[in-house]
């Protein structure tokens, strides 16, 4: 039998029993239903066992009856330890303040956190969490229920929808969601709405003001399209035009295209180069030799070494040289149209804006010269937000 939790809880001791009549004292312990165990004889007239401190003093009558001496080895448990604890009263009363200052600095607020504020500064949350009881190294049993301190908190604070406040042993966490606003827009003065170009009008609308210019009419640059001047001489108001018009411009462009088509490609071949970085200096450890390469691009890759927010100077850089060529291509005389009038498109279109569509195109000139170029004279109609501002000066 091993000592159990509930022996080592009450104490036991280990002895040595020496006597002539040990059968009999052994029969009597177990008669009077001694607890003992791991009971063995050390030699022909001496045995050892354990026993809890309980029955070892209730081991002297039958000692005494069978002439027995009894010598105790060890003692084990929690009453020897409390003793020997008693014995060293310094270490008692240190270990006792100890654990009173563990439990009173675990019983404080040491940090408060605060998350979620954007337009709102953390020193009015934190001043609002103090006049409600809620600072750094205040007890927590003095502090109010966190439902409680959210609700007075939010009281409190302009431009905030919700507050949350959670407890993590001695951190406070303070969760704010802001309250959305609207926009304000800038102010504005009265205006009219003008063209920006010689135009056909295909589509206009008036958020507010006078629409002037009606649909499939043709307007010059500087009509005033949507006015900012409504009502009539008796009941005039100038408010601030706004709206879209849409409409057709031409836009005339002059491309040229060489017949000789140069591009650089790659051939596919490659070599690689390592370098170890510290600091703005690199030391390369491989891909020595010179470049077999008459032609070629560098590509690099970098790779640095970071412990949570900090970058150390360290790092490893990684260089793949590849071989190029330029290769010379050939067009006919309609592939070098073809091309120049691409990019005439994509340039005009992207000039006059993201919201521009060309709805046609005519080549008003179109030629060879000598030296191997197309050259080409194009009018494009694109459809395009053509209206501007313009103030109203009273």
């Amino acid at each position: 039998m091993k000592a159990t939790f509930w022996n080592r809880m009450r104490g036991y001791v280990a002895v040595d029993v020496r006597g002539e009549q040990l059968e009999r004292l052994l029969n009597a312990l177990i008669e009077k239903r001694f607890v003992v165990w791991d009971i063995r004889r050390t030699d022909e007239h001496t045995v050892r066992f354990f026993v809890v401190l309980r029955d070892f003093f209730r081991l002297r009558p039958l000692l005494r009856q069978t002439s027995s001496k009894i010598h105790v080895t060890a003692r084990y448990g929690l009453p020897f330890a409390m003793d020997k604890l008693g014995k060293r009263k310094t270490f008692a009363i240190g270990l006792a303040v100890f654990v009173v200052c563990l439990y009173l600095l675990s019983s404080l607020v040491w940090r408060i956190d605060v998350e979620g504020n954007v337009s709102v500064a953390k020193s009015d949350i934190l001043q609002a969490a103090k006049e409600q009881g809620l600072y750094r190294f205040q007890w927590k049993f003095r502090m109010k229920e966190p439902d409680m301190l959210a609700r007075t908190i939010h009281a409190q604070l302009q431009g905030v929808s919700w507050v949350g406040v959670e407890v993590h042993g001695t951190k406070v966490q303070i969760k704010v969601v802001e309250a959305t606003r609207p926009d304000r827009g800038p102010l504005m003065s009265p205006r009219n709405l003008v063209a920006s170009h010689n135009a056909t009008i295909t589509h206009i609308f008036a958020e507010t003001g006078k629409p002037v210019a009606k649909v499939n009419s043709n307007v010059k640059k500087g009509d005033v399209l949507i006015s900012g001047i409504i009502g009539d001489d008796a009941n005039r108001q100038i408010v601030v035009a706004r709206g879209t018009v849409r409409g057709i411009v031409w836009q005339e462009a002059t491309v040229e295209t060489p017949l000789v088509l140069k591009q650089k490609v790659y051939t596919g071949e490659s070599k690689t180069r390592s370098y170890l970085v510290i600091g703005s200096r690199g030391l390369q450890v491989s891909g020595y030799g010179k470049l077999p390469f008459e032609q070629f691009e560098v590509h690099g890759e970098r790779k640095i070494v970071q412990w949570r927010n900090y970058v150390l100077p360290i790092g490893w850089l990684k260089e793949k040289v590849m071989e190029s060529r330029l290769e010379e291509t050939q067009l006919t005389q309609e592939e070098g149209e073809r091309l120049a009038l691409e990019q005439a498109r994509s340039e005009v279109v992207a000039a006059a804006g993201q919201d521009a569509v060309l709805r046609g195109e005519k080549i008003l000139l179109h030629e060879k010269s000598d030296n191997g170029k197309v050259y080409m004279k194009v009018l494009f109609e694109i459809e395009r937000n053509i209206a501007v501002e313009q103030p109203i000066v009273n």
